[in-house]
């Protein structure tokens, strides 16, 4: 089974995102959903859930079904969260701890700078908007 799920890493959004820190505010989108959840509950879900939560939510699939669509969404491989809309346009970061959990940044934080020094933190970039 496939997962999306990073372990103490922190995922910068890409130096072509226009915004920083934006809350999304779109009532149901991709990002609204992510970024509800995570705000909601930092260092409390992994990357899995959070994608499993959204899609349930979108699908209008019963939370008491979310296991079976678990399976089925990582019976294949799926985007992580370097491609996330929290990510690639309204500027987040996303730090998963050493257990995967994870939590948003605000890039222009002592958090972020934080993390961005710490050796033991891997750090990848999110997915940029356009091609070179």
């Amino acid at each position: 089974m496939h997962s999306i799920n990073y372990f103490n890493t922190l995922i910068a959004p890409p130096d072509d995102c226009k915004a920083v820190a934006k809350v999304p505010e779109k009532a149901g989108s991709i990002a609204q959903l992510q970024y509800a959840m995570i705000m909601d509950a930092p260092l409390t879900h992994t990357s899995d859930d959070v994608l499993v939560a959204v899609t349930g939510t979108r699908k209008d699939v019963p939370r008491d079904e979310w296991d079976d669509l678990k399976k089925d969404l990582f019976s294949k491989g799926q985007p992580c969260f370097r491609a996330s809309p929290l990510v690639k346009t309204h500027g987040w970061a996303i730090y998963s701890d050493r257990a995967g959990r994870v939590e948003l940044v605000d890039p222009t934080s002592g958090r972020f700078a934080a993390l961005e020094t710490d050796l033991e933190t891997a750090k990848v970039m999110g997915m940029r908007n356009q091609r070179r």
